[in-house]
This record gives C-alpha cells, structure tokens and sequence, in this order.
C-alpha cells in the first residue's frame, strides 16, 4: 500500500490539495472522497478510513476544497477565512470536476464512485446528476437540501450586514460566511437542487445516515430516498452526524458506528 500527495489548481487561483491512497492489488475501482462543512480531508478517522478502503482493493482520493479555509502549507487549520468565507457551492462543484478530470488523466480508473460526508455529499449527489463518469454516489450524514436553511429573519440581517458567523465550538474561531453564498444558491438554484438531481440519477445511489444526528435530521435521508425510490437507505441505530469520530482522532481503530457504515459502503461498491 503507498499513499502519495498531489496539489492541482482548483477554483479562483485557489489550490487544491490531495491524496491517494493505493492498494496492493486493486479491483480497478476509484472511490473520490468529499469533505463537510469545516472539514477536512485529514479530519479524524480519514486517514484511517482512507487505509481500510485500501486494504480492500479500492484507490481512495481525499482532497480539502479550495476554499475550505485550510492551506497547503497548514492543511490542519482554518488559517484563511477569507477564502472560507468566499466559498459557495458553485466552488466546490467545480473543484469537484477538477479532481475528477485529474483522476481520469493519471489513474487510469474508470469505474468512479463519489462519496461524500455531510455537505460533500450534497455535493457529490449534484456532480453524479451532471456527470456521466460517475458510476455510483454515496451520502454519509447528508442534507437533502443547500437551498433555504436560513430563516427569512436570518437572511435580511445577513444582506444588510454582508456577512454572517458561524462559530466553530473546536477551534473557538468565529468563521464569516459572505452574503456571496445566498447569492450564488439564488442564482443556480436549479443546479444546486439536490432533489432535482437525485430524483432524475440513474446511477446506484445509497444513503447513509444515523438515526441520532443533532446536525442533519435523519429526515432529510429519508427524503433522499424517497425521491429516488431505487436508491438504498441505510439508517444506522443511535449514530451522530460523525458515526461516533471526533477530531483529533487517536485510536488506530474506527469507532463502531463508522465500522458498520465502512462496511456498508465497502459492499455497495463491491457489488
């Protein structure tokens, strides 16, 4: 098994760093990972993840998104809140056809599955509307929609001020989130409509999610399926929005909850 980095330009001059992790003997099969809101592709059980995908056969690529607030020389913390702060879901759809188009150019994979957790899920059920080399998608604790979570109260304070905060309880930073994001989901709001996307896939779909997630509403998964009725939902019994990881993360093993949603999404895509 060897694990190498890449660093590709992404979105507005912004880099994209990656990694690649290769299995001893491979199955042919490319899984492309996608981090959530205030993640990272290092954060917690990642790394770990990243080897058990490995040692099943699958190349596993993890990347941060341009814009995610991390840089390539500190890609642990959020020491570039500006560019947090411009990110938008246009941003990281298009960083998310990048790493796919360096993929297919240099690791000669064809059979594609997109996962994301959270928000990069959401993502990634938007790329697989929109992009045919993509064989299979895979949600972990995702949101069924990107558009109107903010209360119409909410919106106005943030037009009138240009900003708005969301404060991070790990790092205790205040993260802004410019008034660019409502506008940019304003103005593709047929693009980023993950209900749109995913009632219309005709790709293997599955959606996982835990039944006792404070940050995404298990409701929302249930939706997901629903809309794609040949999708395959997988609730796991008394998971949070992490499946039990935390950052930083010191065990060399997954927590249970994450084993159990590994498991699952090592079984779709071998099928």
């Amino acid at each position: 098994m060897k694990k190498s980095i890449e660093i590709i330009k992404g979105s507005n001059q912004k880099k994209i760093l990656m990694d690649i992790t290769f299995p001893k003997k491979s199955n042919n099969k490319l899984i492309i990972f996608s981090h959530g809101f205030k993640g990272f592709k290092d954060w917690g059980c990642f790394n770990l993840i990243s080897k058990i995908f490995a040692e099943n056969g699958f190349t596993f690529l993890k990347f941060n998104f341009s814009h995610n607030g991390t840089t390539i020389a500190d890609p642990l913390n959020f020491n570039d809140l500006e560019a947090f702060g411009n990110n938008n879901f246009s941003i990281e759809l298009n960083d998310l056809s990048l790493v796919l188009d360096w993929s297919v150019q240099n690791l000669n994979i064809s059979d594609i599955t997109l996962l994301g957790h959270s928000r990069g899920g959401g993502v990634s059920m938007l790329k697989s509307g929109e992009d045919k080399r993509v064989k299979r998608v895979i949600s972990w604790s995702s949101p069924s929609s990107f558009l109107n979570r903010a209360s119409t109260d909410r919106v106005e304070i943030w037009k009138q001020k240009g900003v708005s905060f969301v404060y991070n309880g790990r790092t205790k930073q205040n993260m802004p989130l410019y008034i660019q994001l409502y506008n940019d989901c304003e103005q593709n709001k047929e693009r980023l409509d993950i209900q749109n996307s995913v009632s219309n896939l005709t790709i293997s779909q599955l959606v996982i999610h835990g039944d006792a997630d404070p940050s995404v509403d298990v409701k929302e998964a249930y939706d997901l399926h629903r809309w794609n009725p040949r999708s395959e939902l997988f609730i796991v019994k008394d998971a949070d929005h992490v499946f039990g990881a935390s950052h930083p993360y010191n065990s060399n093993k997954i927590p249970s909850n994450l084993k159990i949603v590994v498991d699952k999404t090592i079984d779709f895509i071998s099928r």
